[in-house]
């Protein structure tokens, strides 16, 4: 059944810091070096500009975060961005995206590099010294979800890596993504967004208990029963259908799909096994992406 592991919060959490830190200044050079932020990216239908300018709102929108007794999204205007209704988690996010990239007019988007570099130096000014599990408001998530200061750092660098990539495929730029910083996006944000990015009328009758293992990385119980989903780390040992061992940066880029499942699989980055390894394949279709 495995072993159960540990980790310090306050250690990780301070790795994470670090690990965005570093990558805020590599997204500055890549804008930089782009010889066309008009030309495609590796999303469909953005440019490279225009998945700069969905970065530099998502840094405005971090670095807006306070803790959650205090006055929510303090300096910004919810109401003009939001979406209006009451939208499920991927149309709510995906509608929040399209209004991303348009928040940035020509003279911001002349200066991404520089942008990204002030909004990202802000969010980890405001955050420093706050507790790991400091409350954090996160309205463009939905009304509702209410995170902490580790889960969104790890959101910020997720979005970091993730969109770095985006922009390097299109310039035909390196951008490597090391193991290191995959497994802290793993495991400081995936057990909260994994919970609510799950597709509920898919998980409807569901009940699946997935161990996750990531080589040199946390190790997750992700739980499917009742319509819900239950990530945890450091979970007792217990019984489960489906183990996935997985290289992290593989996952990563699975988890974002900017990389095919069965090349992963291919190249021996992820590997499935327990009683029921056929389930593997039921995880990404559990949880939905924009």
């Amino acid at each position: 059944m495995g072993t159960v592991t540990t980790f310090d919060p306050v250690s990780e959490h301070e790795k994470s810091r670090a690990a965005l830190a570093a990558a805020i200044p590599r997204l500055t050079r890549l804008l930089r070096e782009v010889p066309d932020l008009d030309a495609a990216s590796g999303v469909p239908k953005w440019t490279a500009g225009d998945v700069g300018a969905h970065l530099a709102s998502v840094y405005l929108a971090y670095g807006s975060v306070v803790p959650a007794d205090a006055a929510p999204g303090a300096g910004i205007d919810w109401e003009s961005v939001l979406p209006s209704g009451d939208l499920p988690f991927v149309e709510r996010i995906t509608a929040m995206n399209d209004t991303s990239i348009g928040l940035l007019d020509g003279e911001g988007r002349a200066r991404l590099g520089d942008l990204l570099a002030e909004r990202g130096e802000t969010f980890l000014r405001i955050t420093e010294g706050l507790a790991p599990d400091t409350p954090v408001t996160a309205p463009w998530y939905g009304p509702e979800p209410t995170l902490t200061v580790a889960v969104v750092t790890g959101l910020m660098l997720s979005e970091s890596l993730v969109h770095g990539l985006d922009i390097a495929r299109g310039a035909g730029l390196p951008w490597p993504i090391g193991a290191d910083e995959a497994s802290l996006v793993i495991g400081q944000s995936m057990p909260t967004m994994m919970s609510l990015a799950l597709d509920t009328a898919k998980a409807r009758g569901v009940r699946i208990a997935f161990d996750l293992v990531v080589r040199g990385g946390p190790r997750l119980a992700v739980v499917v029963a009742d319509g819900a989903m239950t990530v945890t780390r450091d979970a007792p040992p217990r019984a489960y259908d489906c183990r996935l061992t997985v290289e992290p940066t593989a996952f990563l880029l699975v988890s974002f799909r900017r990389t095919p499942i069965w090349r992963a699989i291919a190249l021996g980055r992820m590997r499935a096994g327990g009683r029921k390894p056929w389930l593997a394949a039921r995880l990404g279709d559990l949880v939905a992406t924009p």
